[in-house]
């Protein structure tokens, strides 16, 4: 996205430290960004400029048409909220009508998200586009490691299998070890690979991988897939091969340490179109 003279932007913040990135990223490439944590969600250290609970959107709102803002980026993933976070103001109690009304999936459900906010007169970017050092942004093996021609097999039915789940909305990861031996569901990411350490403990020799794609059609500025160094670690305790991303649509938090860590534990990662 290019920028113009309008250069503030509310970064909505999640869990982990990819919002803390995020923002320095927006700030080195010239945006005045304002950070809104969501309480018990929000890493203390991020230190953000407003706390809102889940359920209290319409203070958020009325802020940001304060200072002149128009537009947001949402980073960062959310846990399962208490009862407290979900008690709505009045403002999130319209949206969360209108949201149920549209919404026929998860990803529906971030369209629909959007669309409300649009209607209010904000322009929902997603962080990628503004920042792209987030993300790996040329296609290609990103490590010393590179994959085998029994790994390209393993890729190529990762790839498949990722569109096949994410066109049905149930998740943006898959393990692939010539069969496919995992599939994310609603437990996320870490949970899954948790799975395959220990379905695969006793596994000698490394082989197979790990994908976690886009979805085909999936609102890319909000939730969008993620990587790091637990997850680089994860694969390796798995006795996998490599991981597969999309380029540019999947954040990379701590991109050097992700590389350094991949390259000491030989894993190899491949950035696709």
């Amino acid at each position: 996205m290019k920028q113009n003279k309008d250069n503030k932007i509310a970064l909505v913040a999640g869990a982990l430290a990819l919002p803390a990135l995020a923002r320095d990223a927006l700030r080195r490439a010239g945006w005045d960004v304002f950070v809104v944590g969501l309480k018990n969600f929000y890493d203390p250290k991020l230190n953000p400029d407003m706390v809102v609970r889940l359920g209290g959107g319409g203070r958020a709102i009325r802020e940001f048409r304060r200072r002149g803002i128009n537009k947001m980026t949402f980073v960062g993933a959310l846990g399962h909220p208490n009862l407290t976070d979900l008690r709505p103001d009045f403002w999130t109690l319209r949206t969360l009508f209108y949201i149920k009304r549209n919404q026929r999936g998860y990803d529906s459900m971030a369209v629909a998200l959007n669309k409300v906010l649009e209607k209010n007169g904000f322009n929902v970017v997603a962080a990628q586009d503004v920042a792209p050092e987030l993300t790996f942004q040329t296609a290609g093996v990103q490590t010393r490691a590179k994959p085998s021609r029994r790994d390209m097999a393993d890729i190529e039915r990762a790839i498949d299998v990722s569109h096949t789940i994410g066109a049905a909305d149930i998740g943006a990861s898959v393990v692939v070890d010539k069969q496919v031996i995992a599939v994310e569901a609603a437990e996320g990411t870490a949970k899954m690979l948790e799975r395959v350490v220990k379905m695969r403990k006793n596994h000698k020799k490394a082989s197979g991988v790990f994908a976690k794609m886009t979805k085909p059609g999936q609102d890319l500025r909000i939730d969008i897939p993620a990587i790091g160094v637990d997850t680089v670690r994860a694969v390796a305790a798995g006795n996998l091969r490599g991981i597969i991303v999309n380029a540019r649509t999947c954040f990379v938090i701590d991109r050097d340490a992700v590389i350094a860590t991949a390259n000491a534990a030989k894993i190899f990662i491949v950035a696709v179109d």
